[in-house]
């Protein structure tokens, strides 16, 4: 352990760092702790650095090139150099099935080795676990999962996977998502590029990264079944752009269809959409769900992870099971603008009392600090 006066040092293994919502919360924290903290990131894909960009310039981190590979195939070997490389570090923070070889090196090793301790945050599943979990994956956790400090989770249907499936009853956190809801609260300052809407126009939106698992040709197709006038803004970066965009094609609304990819601080723009919408196979406690909550926005959702016991009541008939249904949803929210203010309205006063920050950094800031023997990482 470092002494009390130099600042803790961390290590960070991400199962990518591309900017989406556990990301984002690990930077947020990151910038919360400011001078405390010296930061050490490691990513499962080392090409995966979109989140880098939103690490304030005054935070102390590195990327280095020289670490151990996250990926590869399990050995003793790679696990001998992880765990030694762990020993520079006072606590070692994962993320992930990405991450799960840093895990099981500490798992492996900690018996013989004076490791720090570990913490692991799983957030989700990707599209190949979405409705069935892989089950030499989850065999992999149970194994390598009990030299861990605590395994953190957002969202009550993960913490039902980490007891049932994971065996880690002793071990599990739920620590809810949480943003700065204040942000949230004032109109929006910066446009979206592409979205040049006219007074009639109705704007579904929707924050994610371009991935399988968010299904967005999905969000696509549904939005091409309504007016004219409705239009679709997906804010985000990845690798299923061009599939959005030839659904888009296929579908007739390229016209409607606006892709600026990854935009920062939504708070100072999500407020130009008019409702959220989420086409996800799988997610759990969607932190764009919480922003547009914030925002003052409906949510129209297919009825994955949390989603509907986030959001007010008076929403939750639009949180659905089918395709028709949430197609329906869409149509029904679009079309009424007095719905969609009453629904905002009582989604932001529940942001407010649930998700923000406060909260959940105060759940982080006890959690790391008795990992650290009391040390305290958060300014205030």
């Amino acid at each position: 352990m470092s002494d009390v006066n130099t600042p803790v040092r961390l290590l960070h293994l991400h199962s990518s760092f591309s900017l989406g919502g556990k990301e984002a919360r690990a930077v947020r924290l990151m910038n919360l702790m400011g001078p405390r903290a010296r930061h050490t990131i490691v990513s499962a894909v080392p090409k995966a650095m979109g989140a880098r960009d939103a690490i304030d310039p005054a935070i102390d981190v590195e990327f280095p090139k020289d670490a151990p590979p996250l990926y590869g195939k399990p050995g003793l070997a790679r696990y001998r150099d992880l765990a030694r490389y762990m020993q520079q570090f006072d606590l070692v923070l994962s993320y992930n099935w990405g991450s799960m070889d840093g895990v099981m090196a500490h798992r492996v090793f900690a018996p013989f080795r004076e490791l720090p301790p570990l913490i692991h945050h799983e957030d989700g599943f990707n599209e190949d676990e979405s409705v069935r979990r892989n089950w030499k994956r989850s065999a992999f956790r149970r194994l390598a999962l009990p030299t861990a400090e605590a395994l953190v989770v957002p969202s009550t249907l993960l913490e039902r996977i980490a007891v049932d499936e994971w065996r880690a009853r002793r071990r599990t956190t739920l620590i809810r998502n949480g943003i700065d809801t204040a942000a949230y609260g004032a109109a929006p300052s910066v446009a979206i590029p592409g979205l040049d809407r006219r007074a009639d126009e109705v704007v579904i939106g929707t924050v994610a990264g371009l991935r399988m698992v968010k299904d967005l040709p999905r969000l696509v197709r549904a939005v091409a079944a309504l007016p004219t006038h409705i239009r679709l803004a997906i804010v985000g970066a990845g690798p299923e752009r061009d599939a959005i965009a030839a659904e888009a094609a296929a579908v007739g609304i390229s016209d409607r269809l606006v892709l600026p990819g990854f935009m920062a601080e939504p708070a100072r723009w999500i407020g130009h959409f008019d409702l959220l919408a989420l086409s996800s196979q799988s997610e759990q406690a969607p932190i764009a769900v919480i922003e547009a909550m914030a925002a003052g926005l409906p949510v129209v959702s297919p009825d994955v992870g949390d989603v509907a016991a986030m959001v007010a009541p008076d929403n939750r008939r639009f949180i659905v099971g089918d395709e028709a249904g949430f197609r329906a949803a869409l149509a029904e929210v679009a079309a009424d603008p007095d719905l969609r203010t009453r629904i905002g309205t009582a989604n932001r006063r529940v942001a407010v009392e649930r998700f923000d920050e406060s909260s959940m950094v105060a759940a982080y800031e006890n959690l790391y600090a008795r990992a650290l023997n009391g040390r305290r990482l958060f300014a205030g």
